[in-house]
Order: C-alpha cells, then structure tokens, then sequence
C-alpha cells in the first residue's frame, strides 16, 4: 500500500460507508469525531482485525505482470526475490558511491585528527594515546615509521565508534583509505537496512527502495560514509535499533492476531480477554534493538537520548496493539504485561553494552600506564564511602562525569557551528576539507587565469533536505489527524534526533550532527511520495499525474546530488565552478 491507502472495504451485509466516512461509535470520544474534518476514517464495522494488526503488503497489479510476461502460478515468488534484489540494487549503488575513491584526498580531514589516531591507538593497546601536535603529516608520509605514544590520552567520547574505526585500520593500516573504511561499509549497510525498514514500514517494497536510494544520493551521508568521525556510526547503530523494534512490533502483533477467535466466517474478532491478558513471550528483537543502542549510546552520548525516546515507542506501539486487538483499558494491560519486559530488554542490556565497551580500558594498568583516569581510584578514592565498589568502576564514573563538565561547558566558538534551527534548512554546512590548487596541479586545468578550489562539504543534498521539510509537515500531519502509526514512528526518530540539540544552543555544536536523523527524512519523504502517487483506487488520470509529480521530483534531486558531487568528494573545480555550488554565503 502507499502512504495514503484507502480504509479497508465494508463487509458483505455491512451498511454502505456514509459521505462523511464511516459511522462511529457512540461512544467514541470527541476529539476522535473532530478527527474525521481532517479525513481520518474509523476501521469498518466486522474487518478481520488481523489485517489492522498485520496489515498486508502491496502487491504489483495483474496488468504489470502481464506485461512483464511473469506467469500466475509464480508471481508470489517473485515478490519474494524482489523484496531482496530491489534493495540490493540501490545499495550496490550506494557502495559504488561511498567507495570510489575513498582514499582522496589523502589528508587527514576535520576531526579525523582525532579519532583516526585514537583508533589505531584503541585497536593496538585498548585505549586511547596522547598523540604529537604535528604528527598528521608524519602519519601520511610514511605510518610504519610513527610510533605508538605510551602516554594515556583524554578523550570526550566513548569508544565503540574507535574501535569500529580501527577495524578498518587494522585491516588496512593507518592510511586514509584504512581510517575511512569501516564508515564506508556502515553508511552502505545503512542504506540496506532503510530500504528493508521502509518497506516493512510502508508495506511496498517500492517505497522501501526510495527511501533507500534517497538516502543513498544524500550528500552530507555521503561525506559521512566517506569520513573517519563517530557521527555516521552512531546513525548507523541508531537505524538498526529502530529496524529491530520495528520488527518486534510486527512480530508481536502477529501473536495477538494468532491468540484471537474467529467467527462463523472465519474472520478474528476483538477480544477483551485474549487483549489484556495474553503474555507476548520471548521477544529477541527487542532484545537485539537493546544491543544495537548500547552501541549507539558507546559511540556518542546522544545515544542515550534515543534509548529513551525509543523506548517509550514501543511501549506505545505494545498499547496500541492490545487496544486494536480489544483491550478496554490497552496502557494499564500495556503496563502490566509489557513495561517491565520492554524496560528489561532495553536499558539493561544497553547499559551492559556500554560498560563492556570499556574493556580495553577497564583491563589497563591502573599504576599510571594504562588509560587517562584509570587510576584515579587508585590514587584518591581509596577511603571514600564507595570504596565497596571496584576500583575500576570508580574510576569510570570519575571520567564520565568530568567528560560530562566538558561537554556542557563546550561554549568555544568555531567558524562552522550552527543553531539546530537551522539545519533542516542547510544553514551553515561544515567545510572538512579545502584547498586551492594552482593552474597544472592536481587536476586544475592550465588555462585557469587564476587558482581552482578543491573542497569537502558536509552539505545535504539541497533539494532532498527542503522537500524533506514539506515531508515532515506531511508526517505530522498524519500522524495527529490521520492517527497512521507509520508517521508517528518516523516523527519520534527524526525527534530523538534532533530535538535534543535545542537544549544545548548555546554550546558549540555542528551541522552534520544532523546526519543521525537523516535515514527518517529520506523515510519521510518516501512516504509523501507515496501520497503523491495516490490510492490504489484513484483514477488512472489521478495516479497518472501523480506518477509524473513524484517522478519529477526524485529526478531533480538526483540530479542535484551529481550537480553536488565534486564538492561532496574533493574534485578540483575552476573557481567559478566552485562559486556557482555556494547558493548562499553561508555554505562558504
């Protein structure tokens, strides 16, 4: 189904559906019969509450397997292999994107400074060094010759996004291409992971694949995938933690659906008492999602704010299926069989996660040769009231909180922090790299009068960014008055990713931060997509039209991303070239 499919049909027997929509009932509450000015359709009296439950996917129409010569008795099958090869193609795509090239420039860009080295650090002795000021060039030249630093490094960050880093270096040695690898790999998983969400999410494997290859032409996850910073590994860790309760939900649901008596007819039937009581059972995906947000929550700390924006989600989610499933009071039946388990499966194991992300760390001396605070306990805690507790534990929430002064009093100013007002808008993008090539040097042509530009932009691909604006109004939209779930769940994600921010305005913090809600935008914007291909039960003139809105606009943002891509990737452009991408002052 697309964005916008029609309320399911009146049974055999039912009364005809009115103008106005359906009837509701009588006790229904006003504020859900003032939703109907704003086109939401109550279900139909006697539908099978497993399609509500477990709605059903799209399926391609007879006429298009007609015309594709695909026979009856196997277009199931092909459903099947397409749901994998559709989003196999795009990321194929998306990893050609992301790997070309990976190695240029060969620099140490932006804040690669710091994490490529405290990765290689990490992977060669747990924890991170205490690094040379002017040792990046050292690196480039020849990384044999550099030796490892024995002194502890402090660092604001924890460290599953190095260790991810540092894979990359281990295999490939601390080289551009070694540091850039990993962030490479996850960004063209990520886009794997959004066309299978999205096509569970949206019910079409059309839409999931959109969503998919939107993300895959964004230009600021693009220059994430191919840069050595934490922020794209959170997204990553983040997009998986969503994938899996998205995937519980449906799995959860399914059982309801299975526990509820049929009629006469053979359709389910609400059920107050299978509703409220019925235990949903040993649920690995939560679990999993539980896995994936400690990791998000080591990598950067924002993680931690998504834990807890996706786990009042599913809880919800739990609700809102025992309701439709009949339950009369759907939270407190959510309360007393779902709460608990959901927190258990979640916070703890996130927690747990985190904590044996410190293990390099945690197994380093503390006699002062091991990592920066390891032996604070040690030294000055040793008759605290809380000595019961290991020394290294003490230790650690010594570092943390210290990490936390840090990052609340980070209020330094730097020529590319921006308001998080701005960034849906593309403000004030992030410049990671810039130079000036003269006229005969790297790839400047010889008859420039005067130098070329060569840079890396941390800029979203315009077009895609602002109709993701529109997108989201769409989104809120029908999530308040049309009441679509779908919506509600791509607005809670975008949410846990950038409402955190407004709170810290007056600390020093960047644009491609940004980059962690990026997959529900590009999902945001499949799912207007949708709408603006209309019903399946619309006219042919309406889904004509609409073929041909939806069709002019993935085009123009694909070709805005190729008009972007020089500056995405650190091409050399002739000056006027480069001046004719820097659409505002802003972005220079």
């Amino acid at each position: 189904m697309t964005s916008t499919a029609p309320p399911p049909p009146s049974p055999a027997g039912a009364p005809p559906v009115p103008p106005g929509g359906r009837d509701l009932d009588p006790e229904t509450p006003g504020w859900l019969r003032r939703l109907r000015a704003f086109g939401y359709v109550p279900s139909a009296p006697g539908t099978d509450v497993r399609t509500r439950l477990v709605p059903p996917y799209a399926r391609p129409s007879a006429q298009l397997w007609a015309a594709l010569g695909v026979p009856a008795g196997s277009r199931r099958a092909w459903e099947r292999v397409m749901a994998w090869v559709g989003p196999l193609l795009v990321t194929l795509v998306a990893g050609v994107l992301r790997f070309t090239h990976l190695g240029s420039p060969k620099a140490v860009i932006f804040d690669e400074t710091y994490y490529a080295k405290d990765a290689w650090a990490t992977i060669k002795q747990g924890y991170e060094a205490s690094w040379p000021k002017d040792v990046d060039k050292s690196i480039l030249a020849d990384p044999n010759a550099v030796p490892l630093p024995l002194d502890p490094g402090y660092v604001v960050h924890p460290p599953v996004g190095k260790w991810v880093i540092g894979l990359g270096e281990w295999m490939f040695g601390l080289t551009p291409f070694g540091w850039r690898f990993m962030t490479a790999v996850l960004g063209t998983l990520s886009v794997l992971l959004l066309c299978r969400i999205g096509r569970r999410l949206l019910r079409s494997t059309f839409l999931g694949c959109l969503a998919g290859a939107l993300l895959a032409v964004d230009g600021l996850h693009l220059v994430m995938s191919r840069t050595a910073l934490l922020d794209l590994i959170l997204m990553f860790f983040v997009l998986a933690a969503f994938g899996a309760l998205v995937v519980d939900r449906d799995k959860a649901r399914a059982r309801l659906a299975a526990a509820l008596p049929l009629d006469a007819d053979g359709r389910a039937r609400p059920d107050q008492h299978v509703a409220q009581t019925l235990k949903l059972g040993w649920r690995p995906y939560r679990i999993l999602a539980g896995v994936c947000l400690g990791l998000a929550f080591g990598t950067k700390w924002n993680g931690l704010v998504v834990l807890a924006f996706f786990g009042v989600l599913t809880v919800v989610w739990d609700a809102a299926a025992r309701r439709t499933a009949g339950a009369g009071a759907p939270y407190a039946a959510m309360l007393r069989r779902d709460a608990l388990p959901a927190f258990l499966s979640t916070v703890p194991v996130a927690i747990a996660v985190y904590v044996t992300s410190w293990l390099g760390w945690i197994l380093s001396p503390d006699n002062g040769k091991g990592g920066y605070f390891r032996d604070w306990a040690a030294k000055y805690d040793r008759d605290s009231s809380l000595s019961f507790l290991p020394e290294w534990l003490r230790s650690l929430w010594h570092y943390e909180t210290e990490v936390y002064k840090f990052h609340v009093g980070l209020t330094s100013g730097h020529t590319y922090e921006s308001n998080p007002w701005s960034w849906l808008i593309l403000g004030r993008p992030v410049s990671y790299f810039y130079e000036s090539p003269s006229p005969g040097a790297d790839g400047c042509p010889t008859t420039e009068a005067g130098k070329c530009a060569r840079e890396v932009l941390a800029l979203g691909t315009p077009l895609l960014w602002w109709a993701g604006c529109f997108a989201l109004l769409y989104v809120l939209w029908r999530w308040f008055f049309r009441r679509d779930w779908r919506a509600g769940a791509i607005a809670c994600a975008l949410g846990a990713g950038l409402l955190p921010w407004f709170n810290y305005q007056e600390r020093t913090i960047f644009y491609f931060y940004a980059v962690v809600f990026v997959p529900y935008l590009c999902l945001a914007v499949a799912m207007m997509t949708g709408a603006l291909l209309g019903p399946a039960h619309s006219t042919e003139r309406r889904r004509t039209l609409g073929a041909i809105g939806a069709g002019v606009l993935i085009l123009l943002i694909t070709w805005n991303f190729i008009y972007f891509w020089p500056i995405y990737t650190g091409q050399t452009l002739p000056m006027d070239s480069w001046r004719a991408r820097m659409w505002f002052d802003t972005w220079i």
